[in-house]
């Protein structure tokens, strides 16, 4: 899970690009990257660290340009080290910068037959980079010294017949516009608004819709499945479908965890969804334990607070805020080493004992994945006071990775996988545990906008909906995804930095 942003403005973009970063900065807290076009010249920054870390004063006044694209990353397998910050540059043809969020599952045989057949050289593990080289000879192909729009859609319609996967991406040819694209199922979040000005309309594309909240952009939809927009340099807006076939199946993990709640994401408020989850788990609660004694309802923050809420009207009981969060700590989940995960969670999270001591708790969170932090998170609950500690779960049991662009893990280290709601409850030390199913998680999604008739949803069910996953390649991503794997790149990065030092 990435972030991306394109503004096509009639004045400088710098600072529009840093602010739409900053509200996108939950998708990715690795690495940051802006680069912007000024004449058919590019300027560009990108580095590890927050948004607010990479960029200073020196390095705003240096992007100039009234277009640009931006990033934000956090490492998904094969994009770890800090030589793959996006934008991506390539030169042929015309010079062509893109930003990605997702992850092609056909990534390795893409870069052979790009090196292989069209003499393209890959410098990274990053499939960004092979996608931005795949659009680029697709380009390279209508053999073109001044393109138009169609040649820009017939260059998209070649990567969605050559690349497999989920990806939205943003990408900007030099001197000439934007062009963003999304996959044929839809997988992974991107849309497009517009701010009328004194001087014309300026566009943005974004992976959430809160990143043009604070521009003060008009949402106007998102990009649909296989569909491109091109934005000329000059302001003209340009649609098409590129894809032979598409059919709408969005992440539903965007909507339980992902995704900022204020945003609307494929037609669906994400509050709202959110609402619903907490909803339909508390009348699961009362189907399996309608003589409960929960005392009191606490969110883990932050992503469960609005399911948690609802869960506390219906069971009607007390909502607490009963932890208090450091929020200059990263993501557990995606932390690499099991180590630096248990560490984190105590740095991340601080119990107020007057909301746990002698009270029976019911902690929510909006899922579980490997379980480090709900397991610490309980006994913490359990060390200020509480008499019994309940778990819920607003998402079902996370059982399969995700090859689509979220990190989660392998499926040996999945705490739910070939796993009994019994065998975890033990293992992470709740008194009982109650998960979300997934027919209510799908139908608090679809009730936000019912033309949407499948998710993917494959953490949950080992249903892949491109079809191309097979076990081969689960066993390929769980050699490279497993702690054992990144600690050791790790390690290795860090000889090589040491050497160069030492040199």
């Amino acid at each position: 899970m990435c972030g991306i942003i394109g503004i096509v403005g009639k004045s400088s973009v710098n600072q529009a690009l840093y602010d739409g970063l900053t509200m996108l900065q939950h998708r990715g807290q690795d690495a940051a990257g802006i680069v912007t076009c000024d004449n058919e010249r590019l300027y560009l920054r990108k580095n590890n660290g927050l948004v607010r870390d990479v960029f200073h004063i020196r390095h705003m006044l240096n992007l100039r340009g009234h277009m640009g694209i931006g990033h934000v990353r956090y490492p998904t397998a094969g994009c770890e080290s800090g030589g793959e910050a996006q934008p991506f540059y390539v030169n042929s043809p015309y010079g062509i910068t893109l930003a990605h969020n997702g992850n092609l599952t056909n990534a390795e045989a893409l870069k052979k037959d790009l090196f292989r057949e069209q003499l393209r050289h890959i410098n990274t593990d990053s499939d960004s980079e092979v996608l931005l080289n795949v659009f680029a000879h697709e380009l390279y192909k209508l053999n073109k010294l001044l393109m138009n729009n169609k040649d820009v859609f017939e260059a998209v319609r070649g990567v969605h017949r050559r690349c497999r996967g989920g990806y939205a991406a943003v990408a900007m040819i030099t001197g000439l516009g934007i062009v963003a694209f999304r996959d044929p199922y839809g997988i992974r979040p991107v849309v497009f608004g517009k701010r009328e000005t004194d001087s014309g309309t300026e566009y943005m594309v974004a992976s959430e819709s809160v990143a043009m909240d604070v521009l003060g952009f008009e949402l106007v939809r998102d990009i649909a499945p296989g569909e491109a927009i091109f934005i000329t340099a000059d302001g003209q807006l340009y649609t098409r479908q590129c894809a032979d076939h598409s059919t709408y199946s969005p992440c539903i993990f965007e909507m339980v965890y992902m995704a900022r709640p204020d945003s609307i994401m494929d037609g669906i408020l994400v509050y709202k969804a959110r609402l619903q989850m907490g909803k339909t788990l508390a009348k699961k609660i009362l189907r399996l334990y309608p003589n409960h004694d929960i005392d009191v309802v606490i969110p883990i923050p932050d992503t469960s607070r609005t399911a948690a809420v609802q869960l506390a009207h219906v069971l009607a009981r007390k909502y607490r805020e009963g932890f208090v969060k450091n929020r200059y700590i990263p993501r557990t989940f995606i932390m690499p080493g099991q180590s630096m995960r248990k560490k984190s969670v105590r740095q991340k999270l601080n119990a107020i004992g007057l909301e746990f001591k002698n009270k029976n708790v019911l902690l929510v969170d909006d899922s579980i994945v490997r379980g480090t932090t709900c397991q610490q998170i309980i006994q913490m609950a359990r060390e200020a006071g509480a008499k019994k500690v309940y778990f819920a779960s607003a998402a079902p049991p996370v059982r399969y990775p995700n090859v689509y662009g979220i990190d989660m893990p392998s499926a040996q280290e999945l705490l739910a996988h070939n796993r009994t709601t019994e065998e975890i409850a033990q293992i992470i030390g709740a008194d009982w545990l109650v998960y979300q199913e997934l027919d209510d998680l799908i139908a608090c999604a679809r009730k936000g906008n019912k033309s949407i008739k499948h998710f993917d949803a494959s953490c949950f069910t080992g249903h892949y909906v491109t079809g191309d996953v097979d076990q081969g390649y689960l066993d390929y991503i769980e050699r490279y995804r497993n702690d054992a794997a990144k600690a050791e790149r790790q390690a290795q990065e860090t000889e090589v930095i040491d050497l160069y030092n030492v040199a």
